[in-house]
C-alpha cells in the first residue's frame, strides 16, 4: 500500500487523508501501518539464511504506536537514549532484542540499561568501556558490548548524517580496534564478543555499506585469531528513501542478500539497524494553506505547519515532495512554501513548481516519516502537531495535538 489518489483524492488503504485532517486538524501528520510493517518484513525475509535481528532505530521515529506494532512483528529496537529505551519498554519491547547505541551515554543512562536486561552497548570510547565496566561490577553483572569502529568509508551523504569517517566524533578508528580490545581483557564485567559498525543515514548506494561491512568482517576474523569469541556483528542500517519523485534507492532485498552473502558460513548472528527506510516513506505531513501573497516577482504559499513540525528542509536542506490532497487539474506555479514561525529558515520548499492550491486548500509534505516529529519542538511557542495511524481501511489518532497548556507543563511563575 501507498499514498495515491483514488477518485480524484490523495488516500491510503481507502481512506481519504482530506477526512483525517478535517476531523484531527492540521497539521498532522499521517502514517501507514501497512507501509511500515511491508518495509519491516522485507528485510526480516532478506537475512532469512543468516541468524539476524532487525533492530528498529528507534529515532526514526518513536511514537508508542509505531513502536508496539514493530514489537509485535518481532523487531529488536536500537536506542540513542534512556528515553528512547523507556518508550521501547513501554511499547512491549523486548529487553533482549534492544542495543544501546551513542557517543554520550550518561552513567544513569546506562544504569537504566542495565538493571532493566538490554541485550548490549555499542561503544564509542575506551572511556565508556570502562564506566560500563565499574557499574556492571556493581551490580554482578556482566554487560555485552561492541565496540564502534569507525571503517573510514564515505557514506556520500548529507555530511551531517554521515558517520563513517575519522573527522566524525563517532567510533573507534578501525586501526586501532584490536589494540582497544586487547587492552579492555582487563575489564571482568564486560563480554566482548561483538563488534559495531555503523556510516550513516540516507545512503543511496548500498556500495559504501558493503566495503565497511568487509572491513569489519575481516576486523572480526583478526579478533578471533587473538582468541577474542566474536559471535555478533552489529553493521548498522541507513539505507535511503526516495524524497523527490523518480528518484531511485536501493532495494532491501538486494541489500539484505548482500549482507547474508557475505556472512554465511562465518558463524555470526548479525544486527541491522534501520529506521528511514522502515517509516520514511509511510508518513505524510497535512498542512492547509493560509495565504498566496506575492512580493514582486517571488510568491509564497503560507501553510499552517512550519520548521518547528517539519525541521528537515531547513536543517538539511532536504526535499521533499508536496501534493494537494484534491487531485491537480488546473496547471501550477512556481512558489515558496513556508510557514508562520517567524525565521527566514522557515520553509518545506524554495521556487518550487506546485500544482494550483488556494487558501484553505490542504497539501500533503511526503515522506515525511522519518525524523519528522521526533525533531518537532514548540518554537514561537506552537503546540506540536497530532499524529494519526492507518491501518487497513481506517484511522485512529495516536498523538493527540497539544494544547497550550501543555506549552507551559513544568514551568512556574514564581
Amino acid at each position: 500500500m501507498s499514498f495515491h489518489y483514488e477518485d480524484g483524492h490523495l488516500a491510503a488503504g481507502g481512506v481519504l487523508l482530506a477526512g483525517i485532517a478535517e476531523r484531527a486538524g492540521t497539521p498532522c501528520y499521517v502514517y501507514s501501518a501497512d507501509m511500515i510493517r511491508d518495509r519491516f518484513r522485507a528485510y526480516d525475509r532478506s537475512l532469512a539464511a543468516v541468524p539476524h535481528t532487525v533492530c528498529y532505530a528507534v529515532k526514526a521515529n518513536s511514537n508508542l504506536a509505531i513502536l508496539k506494532l514493530l514489537a509485535r512483528e518481532g523487531a529488536g529496537f536500537d536506542i540513542v537514549s534512556a528515553g528512547e529505551l523507556y518508550r521501547v519498554l513501554k511499547a512491549g519491547g523486548d529487553p533482549a532484542g534492544i542495543v544501546f547505541s551513542g557517543v554520550g551515554k550518561s552513567a544513569p543512562e546506562i544504569e537504566y540499561a542495565l538493571d532493566r536486561g538490554i541485550f548490549g552497548f555499542n561503544c564509542e570510547s575506551e572511556a565508556e568501556m570502562a564506566l560500563i565496566d565499574s557499574l556492571a561490577a556493581r551490580r554482578g553483572l556482566k554487560a555485552r558490548v561492541a565496540v564502534r569502529v569507525n571503517p573510514d568509508v564515505d557514506a556520500s551523504t548529507h555530511p551531517y548524517i554521515s558517520t563513517g569517517l575519522r573527522e566524525h566524533k563517532f567510533g573507534i578508528d578501525i586501526s586501532e580496534a584490536e589494540d582497544v580490545y586487547e587492552r579492555a581483557r582487563a575489564c571482568r564485567n564486560l563480554s566482548l564478543d561483538s563488534v559495531s559498525c555503523h556510516i550513516g543515514s540516507q545512503i543511496l548506494d548500498p556500495a559504501p555499506v558493503f566495503q565497511a561491512v568487509d572491513r569489519v568482517l575481516d576486523l572480526i576474523e583478526r579478533l578471533r585469531a587473538r582468541g577474542f569469541e566474536i559471535t555478533h556483528a552489529d553493521l548498522g542500517g541507513g539505507l535511503g528513501v526516495a524524497y523527490q519523485a523518480g528518484q531511485t534507492t536501493p532495494s532491501i532485498e538486494q541489500y539484505g542478500a548482500g549482507l547474508a552473502q557475505r556472512l554465511t558460513g562465518r558463524d555470526l548472528s548479525v544486527m541491522i539497524e534501520p529506521g528511514r527506510s522502515v517509516v520514511g516513506e509511510a508518513g505524510v505531513l497535512l498542512t492547509r494553506v493560509l495565504y498566496r501573497k506575492r512580493s514582486g516577482s517571488k510568491e509564497f504559499l503560507i501553510v499552517d505547519g512550519a520548521m518547528n513540525d517539519l525541521i528537515r528542509p531547513s536543517l538539511y536542506q532536504a526535499w521533499h515532495d508536496i501534493l494537494p490532497l484534491r487531485e491537480p487539474r488546473d496547471g501550477t506555479f512556481r512558489a515558496d512554501v513556508v510557514g508562520p514561525v517567524c525565521e527566514s529558515g522557515d520553509f518545506f520548499a524554495r521556487d518550487r513548481e506546485l500544482a494550483e492550491v488556494l487558501p484553505g486548500d490542504l497539501v500533503a509534505v511526503m515522506t515525511a516519516g522519518a525524523y519528522g516529529f521526533v525533531q518537532s519542538s514548540n518554537y514561537n511557542s506552537r503546540p506540536r502537531a497530532a499524529e494519526a495511524l492507518i491501518e487497513g481501511d481506517s484511522w485512529r489518532i495516536i498523538r493527540t495535538r497539544e494544547t497550550f497548556e501543555d506549552l507551559i507543563r513544568g514551568e512556574s511563575l514564581d
